[in-house]
């Protein structure tokens, strides 16, 4: 498999898990403002599920802009990535009915979790097919940090959601201001 195709397909997941995302938030049945301040939490979810998706979406991007030659080890360790990341709308939706329960935080952050860990080993694979580019190798280790730490608060943000959920989600906020912004090293790494 080439890594164009590798990418148009996870392009191609990537815009459907938004379309699923966003065919969960249903029209109010009525026409007064309240009916829109009411679904408040339902899009709020929506748009941190929405970011954390274009992060993710960002961050695969540059990960796979590394890559020169695609295997097994990275179809599969890529298409993890997916399955966790699939799973977001679901999880998206029931945070969005009770965004103050602790169970739906917890999974919630779960999910992140899992697809923070996923990402991590797809990251660690890619980087074990590097034995030329010592800049790249050097790049790819100190994102590794970054996600190391997002794991610790998404870890800590699920122990969170049982003792003040809005913790919990102020934690989750926090990876997503650590990751919104791709990893400069690596673009650099790539160029030099």
């Amino acid at each position: 498999m080439t890594k164009t195709r590798l990418e148009a397909f996870s392009d191609g997941v990537f815009a459907i898990i938004v379309t699923i995302m966003v065919l969960e938030l249903k029209v109010p049945d009525e026409t007064e403002l309240h009916a829109l301040t009411e679904m408040l939490p339902k899009f709020l979810s929506y748009l941190s599920s929405f970011v954390f998706i274009g992060i993710y979406w960002g961050n695969h991007h540059h990960l796979l802009h590394t890559v020169h030659h695609v295997n097994s080890k990275i179809i599969w360790a890529n298409m993890n990535l997916l399955f966790w990341l699939s799973l977001i709308p679901f999880v998206t939706a029931w945070f969005g009915e009770h965004p103050s329960s602790e169970i739906p935080v917890a999974t919630y952050a779960t999910i992140f979790l899992f697809c923070g860990i996923s990402y991590t080993i797809l990251q660690k694979v890619i980087e074990k097919h590097y034995t030329h580019s010592t800049k790249l190798i050097e790049a790819l280790k100190k994102s590794g940090k970054k996600g190391l730490l997002s794991l610790v608060l998404y870890s800590t943000s699920i122990l969170f959601a049982f003792i003040n959920p809005i913790i919990s989600i102020l934690l989750i906020i926090v990876v997503a201001i650590l990751w919104v912004i791709p990893d400069k090293n690596i673009e650099k790494a790539l160029i030099d």
